[in-house]
């Protein structure tokens, strides 16, 4: 009788012990990743053109936060369009910022001798795990308070009518 209490005991034991651990897990993941609607994790960065950029306060202008990589395809095809998109919307009170993470620094200058990009940029490797970003590119739209309006977690094409339809609602 008394190993038969042992037997449920243990068995509802391990029951609980695995709903913590889902729990555990779950809370971890979604605490680190930010969607829209969330508040965007404040960060400071000085740009390679020596601009500090932080959240919440980066005068009151839209920013779009780019992670990126030199050697990631995707990055690379839509550097162009965001070049030109950031130079069509700076005027309207958009900022644009392409964070790369790359470890290799000779890497990430010859990417930007290559594309010479026109939006600011750094190479910082700490900031997109606060936002929970592991796959690029990774984009954030964020208003003037540090709210996250949107993301896209993928490439963009920063010159199509629906991307620039959605920025002009914005403005």
């Amino acid at each position: 009788m008394q190993s038969v209490k042992i037997d449920r005991l243990l068995r509802v034991s391990i029951v609980v012990l695995a709903a913590v651990l889902v729990y555990v897990i779950y809370a971890g993941i979604h605490e680190r990743v930010v969607v829209a609607g969330d508040s965007a994790p404040e960060f400071t960065i000085t740009t390679d053109s020596g601009r500090t950029v932080s959240i919440p306060s980066f005068g009151g202008k839209v920013l779009v936060l780019n992670f990126w990589a030199s050697w990631c395809p995707p990055c690379v095809d839509e550097t162009p369009s965001m070049s030109r998109f950031a130079q069509e919307y700076a005027s309207k009170g958009v900022v644009v910022l392409g964070v790369s993470v790359d470890k290799d620094e000779k890497a990430y200058h010859a990417f930007l001798d290559k594309f010479k990009p026109s939006f600011l940029t750094a190479r910082e490797s700490k900031i997109h795990e606060d936002y929970g970003t592991f796959m690029y590119p990774e984009t954030y739209v964020i208003d003037a308070n540090g709210k996250v309006l949107k993301k896209w977690a993928e490439e963009v094409d920063w010159l199509s009518p629906d991307t620039l339809q959605y920025f002009n609602s914005l403005l």
